[in-house]
């Protein structure tokens, strides 16, 4: 039976068909690595419960990110495969008091960048030269970190991402994806963040131990039927049987399409 990490986003995630917590499936998402690798965040008192309409998952994943539990999770799990995937790598980072963090959405909705742990945070822009040499440091350090670790023993893969630049609509259509934005009020530009992601897969396949690589490329494209709405990474059904296929070839069981949602079963 495989026992699958996963260090990425919903693209990933959406193959697996169970809500919530899953059986041999360890998920790390709205983090960056040179986030995963910062000293945990001074000072924090986190809320007991999900604040402000968050997910338990959603709070845990924030939590993760500020306390840098992550590496010693995926250690302990002791995967039989690790998948990375680069879209959550959007966010700009924020720097305080000699920590890094993740600057999500989720991190906007906890409320804790009113908190005094967050005084002082100096933002460090996702595309700026400063946040690609922390990128490049951060992936250093985890292709170290897997040889170092039980991590070795893991079959790694990449699952190559990029921003899809058109959607099909709701009649099968296929029209330009447009007014793309990171975080509400904040537009991002779609063929500057896929040079990044190109980059970005480029530094760590020469970093890391062997890996092996998934891809769909002819299939990104945004579906405005998706079950969690539109988004230039919620893609069509077919790219995520494809990734399915590719995956099962590597022996990752357990998986089906359901990310693509309502069109999964139309298509």
């Amino acid at each position: 039976m495989s026992r699958v990490a996963i260090i990425g986003s919903c693209i990933t995630r959406d193959l697996w068909p169970i809500r919530g917590e899953a059986d041999g499936l360890l998920y790390v998402s709205r983090t960056s690595l040179p986030s995963l690798f910062s000293k945990p965040l001074a000072g924090l008192r986190p809320a007991a419960t999900a604040p402000n309409g968050l997910t338990k998952y959603q709070h845990r994943a924030v939590l993760a990110d500020l306390q840098k539990t992550a590496a010693a999770q995926l250690v302990a799990f002791r995967p039989t495969h690790l998948i990375f995937d680069f879209i959550d790598e959007r966010f700009d980072l924020l720097s305080v008091g000699g920590a890094l963090c993740t600057h999500s959405w989720e991190l906007e909705a906890s409320g804790y960048l009113r908190r005094p742990a967050f005084k002082g945070a100096r933002p460090i822009p996702r595309l700026s030269p400063a946040c690609d040499r922390l990128w490049r440091e951060g992936a250093a350090e985890m292709a170290a970190f897997v040889r170092a670790t039980s991590l070795n023993g893991a079959r790694l893969i990449l699952h190559s991402a990029r921003w899809a630049p058109s959607r099909r609509d709701r009649h099968g259509r296929r029209r330009p994806l447009s007014g793309t934005e990171i975080l509400h009020g904040r537009p991002a530009d779609v063929e500057q963040h896929n040079r990044l992601l190109a980059a970005y897969e480029a530094e760590f396949l020469k970093l890391m131990p062997d890996m092996a690589v998934v891809e769909a490329p002819e299939h990104r494209v945004a579906d405005d039927r998706h079950e969690w709405g539109l988004s230039p990474f919620h893609y069509v059904a077919a790219y995520y049987r494809d990734i399915t296929r590719q995956l099962e070839a590597l022996g990752v069981r357990g998986l089906s399409p359901r990310g693509a949602g309502p069109s999964a079963r139309a298509a």
